[in-house]
């Protein structure tokens, strides 16, 4: 008897401090889930984990408690659904930063409509990478137009895949959801011979995407500024270590709180430029390029254009907490078709004018092509973006980095870099800092932001988009999928890897010759 009112006591407790951490940070939650997606999506990747961890602690709470009051023997592994590994309870370092989150795990919490849904997926896809599209256009003509358009489609149809991975049919004929993350969707393919090298392969993934998305912006930040103020003794290199002395504090984040308000202003602003910079292009419409716009394609180059396109649609690894935190799932799938055609339409235009403007001249980052009394109001606005952009995959990372080798319980590669107290200790405070000396070594040994946005596209970004959505497609649902499906599925996975491979070798090759030339300088 005492054992049960404990038990009831300590639910009730839990019951009510939930629900008064969600009342004291709804508006900061609210605000984060809105914003803290950027164009490579990060906040939800993190979002994605807690989500997922909070549902694990509830699972395990309920399933405690029935085996208290009922006297039945503990659950089985198989038995815990939301667990990642099967494994037990969450350490309680896990839950440190679910304040972040607290909209996201879904379980009496408020829900997100569809359009605040296709806000997120609008601000994931239509970031400031898409400043180098038409360098991609340079390169491929109106088959780069194509491709912008062909990605879209392929990109909306893997998302909505990748969606239906999350759902089964039970003993009653319903469709419920049995995954909450693209973790899970990989685990559940590998299983049972690999249970967890789906989830390790996904990780690994996202680890490379998120620490090549800061050094693109590192890139980008010396990039632009050495070409704002040309006339200064200052080298791009230079730039560049001012850059990551200005967001060397990163390494001392605890949460994303102090950041994701800034995210919103930065979405707006570049809107802003983006639409500066067309109609900067449309008053000088009477001397476009139309006849440099031709159907072929620079063989050597072109592959880098399409790792810097699908690059440029990266949405997918957030998707599953997207949809299972909206008000309506069913309407997921319009959302997902308005979000890329409106994606589709405008980088479609904003590559096309950009390029019919500046024709051969086009530069790998367009608003270098700016006139100087314009270009460095515009630039200076860009760098501000990607300096407060940068906290968000930088944060990302370094979370699972840590989940993944300092915090995974009794399987953790190295000792708990955090201490009883809940304090970062020195030696993974010195980890962090040298996570960022490492962005900005290769921002200043590779300083070619088209190459390394068409390496990290072609790498992770099909991998991620074209490729593993359509295996598991494949793996999970191939008994219920009709033919035009399978079809589908194995002509994205066959085209997809061609273009991957082809484009990172390329990238490869590329980055490679720049690394020379760079040495020999």
């Amino acid at each position: 008897m005492a054992t049960l009112i404990r038990s009831k006591l300590s639910n009730v407790a839990t019951s009510v401090s939930n629900k008064s951490q969600a009342k004291v940070s709804g508006m900061f939650a609210r605000m984060g889930f809105q914003t803290a997606t950027d164009e490579e999506a990060v906040g939800f990747v993190h979002c994605d984990d807690l989500d997922m961890e909070h549902r694990q602690g509830l699972q395990m709470d309920i399933l405690k408690s029935d085996a208290s009051e009922e006297g039945a023997e503990p659950p089985l592994e198989g038995d815990i659904h939301y667990q990642r590994d099967g494994t037990g309870p969450l350490p309680p370092s896990a839950s440190k930063d679910e304040g972040i989150c607290s909209e996201l795990s879904g379980q009496g919490k408020p829900k997100i409509t569809a359009w605040e849904a296709g806000w997120n997926v609008t601000n994931a896809i239509q970031g400031m990478f898409v400043l180098g599209l038409p360098y991609a256009i340079l390169h491929g003509g109106y088959l780069g137009l194509f491709l912008i358009i062909f990605a879209a489609v392929v990109c909306c149809y893997t998302g909505k895949i990748l969606i239906a991975c999350l759902y089964e049919e039970n003993e009653d004929g319903e469709i419920v959801r049995v995954r909450d993350s693209y973790v899970d969707i990989a685990n559940a393919c590998c299983a049972p011979r690999f249970p967890k090298l789906g989830g390790r392969i996904v990780n690994v993934a996202q680890i490379i995407e998120l620490v090549m998305t800061c050094i693109l912006y590192v890139v980008v930040s010396g990039n632009l500024m050495y070409n704002s103020f040309p006339n200064l003794p200052v080298s791009q290199k230079s730039w560049s270590i001012i850059a990551t002395a200005v967001l060397l504090p990163c390494a001392f984040l605890k949460n994303l709180k102090a950041v994701s308000k800034f995210s919103l202003l930065c979405t707006l602003a570049h809107f802003v430029i983006n639409i500066l910079v067309i109609a900067y292009c449309l008053s000088r419409a009477r001397d476009w390029a139309w006849d440099k716009v031709k159907f072929y394609i620079d063989v050597k180059k072109f592959p880098i254009s399409i790792g810097i396109i699908v690059f440029s649609y990266t949405s997918q690894i957030f998707l599953p907490s997207l949809e299972g935190n909206m008000q309506h799932p069913k309407e997921f799938h319009c959302m997902m078709n308005w979000t890329h055609i409106a994606a589709c339409i405008l980088k479609g235009l904003f590559a096309l004018v950009a390029y019919l403007t500046w024709a051969d001249e086009t530069k790998e980052v367009i608003t270098d092509n700016l006139p100087s009394t314009i270009r460095a109001v515009v630039n200076l606005f860009l760098v501000a973006k990607a300096l407060l952009s940068y906290p968000l995959p930088f944060f990302a990372a370094v979370e699972v980095l840590e989940k993944s080798l300092f915090q995974d319980g009794n399987r953790a590669v190295f000792p708990n870099c955090y201490g009883g107290d809940g304090r970062l200790k020195s030696w993974g405070l010195t980890l962090r800092c040298a996570l960022v000396v490492f962005t900005l070594l290769m921002a200043i040994y590779v300083p070619h932001f088209a190459l390394l946005m068409g390496l990290t596209g072609s790498l992770t970004g099909a991998g991620l988009c074209f490729l593993l959505p359509s295996l598991f497609h494949l793996k999970l649902l191939w008994r219920k999928l009709m033919w035009h499906h399978v079809f589908f599925d194995v002509a994205i996975f066959v085209i997809g890897g061609i273009c991957s491979v082809s484009g990172f070798i390329h990238s490869l090759e590329g980055l490679i010759e720049a690394y020379s030339s760079n040495v020999e300088d």
